[in-house]
């Protein structure tokens, strides 16, 4: 176990981990001197120093110098004002060189010895040149820093789909994967305009009630089971994870009929096909291991009239190149 404290350098971001030192009495929203691997930086202790195990803290942690003075969160605040200017003037810079890239942000470090200049870009750039450029042009250290989509929406902030401001720029601090089966699970549409956010990446917020959504299929029939219902034998062809209900086709009628998990009896996940995508392909792994089971198979028919070919021609590469060898 290592006692460590977390600590964020921008508001709504990734919080890292640091040792006290010799400053165990910190607590939430105090401002420290850290040591980072670019350099001392003031950050903003998220939450108090606490026991983390090995496995969780990694490596190696950087101590907390000190805390930080006024002078010390002034001269941060002194820098800070003149970072809107420096994002022209970069921008400017990129534009006369004709660089394919866009400046998004530029963060001064609180004193002012560093210049760490954010953007976009959809391939490699060489921007030796623009950097001793910028070099020259602020008397400071420069970093290149590219970032993606989601980085460039968190920065720039923005209003979503839900006519709030965008998670990530309002209180998300990582970004965490998102895939779309999350989507397909939640029976939304695989339409990309209707689940991608501003930066064109599927919505984060897909991800934040999937648990439910998987939790409440795993008590229900998957679409293509045989259930038994009240009212005879059906295969289901939807499922509603949130009210807990599958629609089932009848076998009797074919009528389609919604029943609750607690209605349903015993489910068969074979059958017949019903006519729906996910149907078919059972269907299909069945005949495949029934195949194995009976040591058939089938062939493909190149002539297409449904009868596999005969003689020679539908002999095995194998057989043929025995029969030779014997009669030489």
């Amino acid at each position: 176990m290592q006692t460590v404290v977390g600590v964020s350098f921008r508001p709504v971001t990734k919080i890292y981990y640091f040792s006290p030192g010799e400053v165990p009495d910190l607590e939430a929203g105090d401002y420290v001197v850290v040591d980072t691997s670019q350099g001392r930086e003031i950050g903003q202790v998220a939450w108090r120093p606490k026991e983390l195990a090995d496995e969780e803290v990694g490596g190696g942690l950087k101590p907390v110098v000190r805390r930080a003075t006024a002078l010390d969160l002034v001269e941060r605040d002194r820098w800070q004002h003149q970072e809107p200017e420096t994002i022209s003037i970069c921008q400017a810079k990129v534009a006369e060189r004709g660089l394919p890239m866009k400046v998004v942000s530029t963060e001064y470090s609180y004193d002012g010895s560093r210049l760490v200049v954010s953007f976009t870009s959809e391939s490699r750039i060489d921007f030796r040149e623009l950097v001793r450029d910028l070099a020259k042009t602020f008397s400071t250290r420069i970093e290149m820093k590219q970032i993606g989509v989601r980085d460039e929406a968190k920065v720039l902030d923005g209003v979503g789909k839900c006519g709030r401001q965008l998670c990530c720029a309002g209180w998300l601090r990582d970004f965490a994967p998102v895939t779309i089966k999350m989507a397909k699970n939640q029976n939304l549409p695989l339409n990309p305009p209707e689940i991608s956010g501003v930066c064109g990446r599927l919505l984060c917020c897909l991800a934040y009630e999937m648990d439910v959504y998987s939790e409440a299929r795993s008590r229900l029939p998957k679409v293509g089971a045989m259930v038994d219902t009240p009212v005879g034998k059906g295969r289901v062809r939807r499922v509603q994870p949130l009210q807990e209900t599958v629609t089932v086709r009848l076998e009797e009628d074919e009528v389609l009929r919604d029943f609750s998990a607690d209605e349903l009896g015993g489910v068969e996940s074979r059958g017949r096909s019903c006519g729906c995508s996910g149907c078919g392909a059972r269907v299909q792994s069945q005949r495949r291991g029934e195949d194995r089971d009976t040591g058939g198979s089938e062939e493909a028919d190149p002539n297409g009239d449904g009868e596999a070919d005969s003689g020679k021609d539908a002999e095995q590469p194998l057989a043929r190149a025995r029969r030779h060898r014997r009669s030489s």
